[in-house]
């Protein structure tokens, strides 16, 4: 069985995607962008773009019942890797330790003409 995870504190799903799923005790979190809840793009610093891509990520997890700490697993898409050295100061605030394990790729375009987007995985 899954659930759908909706909240109006984060950017608009299309009507065919969801915020994320439930499925047993496990969040799937779908991919956000600095997009603010709004529909705005940030066009700011790589720490302005992922405090804004990990308030999506909260704003969903809490519609679930959950926090930053229940993640399990981040994915994390860039358009540049020049972007990673700033990217790893500021990533682990946003978690304590044990940290959740991560991957990261560098693809060609992100959606909304972003360049960073992360999907996580939780657990609770």
């Amino acid at each position: 069985m899954k659930n759908q995870i909706s909240t109006n504190d984060a950017p608009t799903a299309a009507h065919l995607l969801s915020h994320g799923i439930i499925s047993s005790d496990t969040i799937y979190v779908a991919g956000q962008v600095h997009v603010t809840p709004d529909g705005v793009i940030i066009d700011g610093t790589t720490e302005e773009k992922v405090a804004q891509i990990m308030n999506n990520v909260a704003a969903i997890l809490k519609a679930a019942d959950a926090e930053l700490n229940d993640v399990v697993k981040v994915v994390i898409y860039v358009t540049d890797m020049a972007q990673m050295p700033k990217l790893n100061e500021v990533y682990p605030t946003y978690f304590s330790e044990p940290y959740p394990v991560r991957e990261a790729i560098c693809v060609k375009e992100l959606p909304l003409g972003a360049t960073i987007e992360m999907s996580v995985v939780a657990a609770k």
